[in-house]
């Protein structure tokens, strides 16, 4: 036991936020604030003083702010985080005595009670801080105690009213406090701070292959180049590119998943590796590495970063099974076991063995395929399948990755158990898919939204919300027509900061399921080329472009934060509002959960959570429609018809009275 154990009176604990116990930091961007509370409490009547200390990752010394209290012994403090990296921050706390006695001082002048003793008492206390203080602030605070050692001839009490109004000896004990009993939190809690596109972010997936102009031809990296200003217009700002690696010969996978490949299927792009190259190659026929470089490179000058997939698993011709078998599970009849999710088989896949003996030199080289792409100017990774690789690995490779690269992203793919996708989010993955692809009810949604945003999980699990993939073609999508595909777009894009969709085959509204009761695409690009006529009349692309316009233009969008659930009479119908931290954006939506019928219904606001006056009218904007509404109070008749706009999407305009009397909305 310390030595000074029994003199350390001062309790913290029920710290928020801190994801357990601090092992696991939370998770910020540049120049957000983090938010610390915590109860702060000791016995008797003594007053505390409590300090935030934060530093980022290479700084030695510590960063102090006051920590104030908010009732019932809990205290908040805050800092703001303006640097990529890893911060920390801890909490110290002690008794005040200096602060105690000044309290009990100002009580007995105002009671009038002899007080001698006391301004001795504060003498003593001054004397002290003096010994911490040094130069001009040292003298000041001895010259103040040898004060209250001389009382004024009028007496002690006119001695402590100058004691109580002297501003400059409060502000120089509150420097050099007595902090030889403080208690300190027992561990450090970190922060891993993204850059902004961590947070806010709007992917677009597409396979480069089907992009060429010629139905049937093969695309290239110059072709995507072409479909540039397309998604540029929509608005997304992340392409994301499956495998671009050479593609396995060894059972190849045909058209449809189907066993036998005909000499002209061009096979799934995830069967990683051929005698051509593995993954820190590009397939021959998108083009080259230097064709890869311009991509990017042309990319930027629409704003738009280019995301690639990262799939530790190979084809059986990869040069891996030839050069490195000790990195793979071999069966007893000679033969490596491929990829099986019962009854799914992946003849064309090899899983890696991560219980290998040699699994050190296997993390090593896999750390090698991403620092290769690094070195090709690839910022943002979507890795497929994280959940069947240890969870120690993730940690040590985002770590080690992050480390020398902070502004690298990583998205994980894993449609898994809860509790193995949130841990997956705690090792290091910057944003997460979610199972919003499978929420579909009123209270599916605002439970699942209120677990990702109202509990812990918010701290370190960004969702990634994608209403399809090239996997998953939701029976709601296949049956819903073009307005299951409004609605579920507008959802993913108001209900997170984050999301993303397949296309072209989403905003084509591709249903085509591969069979009845199956999620997968019918004629999949995952086995095949598809050319997609991007001009169809029902395309989606100019509804997707307003609504990632509205994202852009309504800061409320651009975070996870400030989500509020409102009560609608109707279970077809949902309504939720986001708003900024300081209320200067608020964005209301309804959604028409039914793709099939019109629905109506009366909406409840609560309007503390919008910052909305009872008493005065609000203008509400449409900013799908651009049709504008006054409402007054809180409840309000909604009607939508999902064959014409299934949402509405409002931006709260308030009522301001100028000195000129005159009214507008802002």
């Amino acid at each position: 036991m310390h030595p000074d154990t029994g003199l350390r009176r001062v309790i913290i604990e029920g710290i928020q936020p801190a994801i357990d116990a601090g092992r696991v930091p939370i998770k910020r961007t540049i120049g957000d604030q983090v938010v610390v509370e915590a109860d702060i409490f000791t016995d008797g009547h003594d007053l505390l003083s409590a300090v935030l200390c934060y530093r980022w990752a290479d700084e030695a010394g510590w960063t102090e702010v006051a920590m104030a209290p908010l009732g019932n012994d809990r205290w908040q403090g805050r800092f703001s985080v303006p640097r990529l990296g890893r911060y920390s921050y801890t909490i110290r706390a002690w008794a005040d005595h200096f602060a105690t006695w000044y309290q009990a001082l100002h009580k007995r002048v105002e009671a009038e009670q002899e007080v001698q003793v006391e301004l001795l008492i504060g003498a003593e206390l001054i004397e002290a801080a003096s010994q911490r203080a040094a130069g001009t602030d040292a003298v000041a605070l001895q010259e103040r105690a040898r004060r209250l050692r001389m009382p004024l001839g009028s007496g002690s009490i006119a001695q402590a009213r100058l004691v109580l109004e002297d501003e400059i000896l409060v502000r120089l004990m509150a420097l050099y406090p007595d902090r030889r009993f403080a208690t300190a939190t027992p561990c450090e809690f970190p922060v891993v701070v993204d850059r902004d596109k961590a947070c806010f972010s709007t992917w677009y997936e597409m396979f480069p292959r089907s992009c060429a102009p010629i139905p049937g031809q093969h695309g290239t990296f110059k072709d995507c180049e072409a479909r540039l200003p397309y998604l540029a217009h929509m608005g997304f700002d992340v392409l994301y590119l499956p495998p671009i690696h050479p593609i396995g010969e060894v059972h190849r996978k045909g058209k449809n998943n189907a066993t036998m490949a005909t000499p002209d299927d061009p096979g799934s792009p995830w069967a990683i590796g051929s005698a051509t190259g593995g993954h820190m190659a590009v397939h021959p026929q998108l083009g080259t590495l230097e064709d890869f470089r311009d991509l990017l490179a042309k990319a930027q000058e629409y704003g738009i970063e280019i995301a690639i997939d990262i799939a530790f698993q190979c084809a059986p011709d990869h040069p891996y099974v030839q050069e490195h078998p000790e990195w793979f599970q071999w069966r007893p009849d000679g033969t490596v076991q491929y990829a099986e999710n019962p009854p799914k088989k992946y003849e064309d896949i090899y899983p890696f063995h991560f219980e290998t003996a040699h699994w050190q030199a296997l993390w090593e080289e896999l750390k090698r395929i991403v620092c290769f792409w690094i070195e090709q100017g690839v910022r943002i990774f979507r890795v497929d399948n994280p959940h069947t690789k240890p969870l120690h690995f993730w940690e040590w490779l985002i770590n080690e990755i992050k480390g020398s690269h902070p502004e690298v992203m990583f998205l994980s793919e894993a449609f898994t158990r809860p509790k193995v996708q949130y841990d997956l989010a705690k090792r290091g993955f910057t944003q997460s898919y979610t199972y919003f692809a499978w929420r579909h009810t009123k209270e599916e949604i605002t439970r699942y939204f209120t677990e990702l945003t109202r509990t812990n999980v918010r701290e370190y699990f960004r969702p990634h919300l994608w209403p399809n993939t090239p996997d998953i073609l939701t029976e709601y999508l296949q049956h819903g027509g073009r307005p299951a595909f409004l609605i579920r777009l507008v959802l993913a894009a108001t209900l997170g900061a984050s999301y993303g969709i397949y296309g072209p085959a989403f905003e084509l509204c591709e249903p085509r399921p591969r069979f009845e009761g199956s999620e997968e695409y019918l004629d999949s690009e995952k086995y095949e080329i598809r050319s997609w006529d991007l001009e169809q009349r029902h395309s989606l692309q100019e509804f997707m472009a307003r609504v990632n316009r509205i994202r852009r233009e309504n800061p409320a969008l651009q975070s996870n934060q400030g989500l509020h659930f409102h009560t609608v009479d109707n279970p077809e119908l949902l309504c939720y509002s986001k708003s900024t931290a300081d209320g200067s954006n608020v964005v209301l939506v309804v959604v028409n959960l039914s793709p099939y019928h019109v629905h109506s219904g009366w909406v409840e606001l609560q309007l503390d959570a919008l910052g909305l006056d009872p008493t005065q009218p609000a203008q509400m904007h449409d900013e799908l429609s651009d049709a504008r509404y006054i409402w007054h109070g809180s409840r309000h008749y909604v009607e939508l018809h999902p064959q014409v706009v299934p949402a509405h999407i409002f931006r709260l305009r308030r009522r301001i009275r100028t000195e000129q009397d005159f009214e507008y909305y802002l």
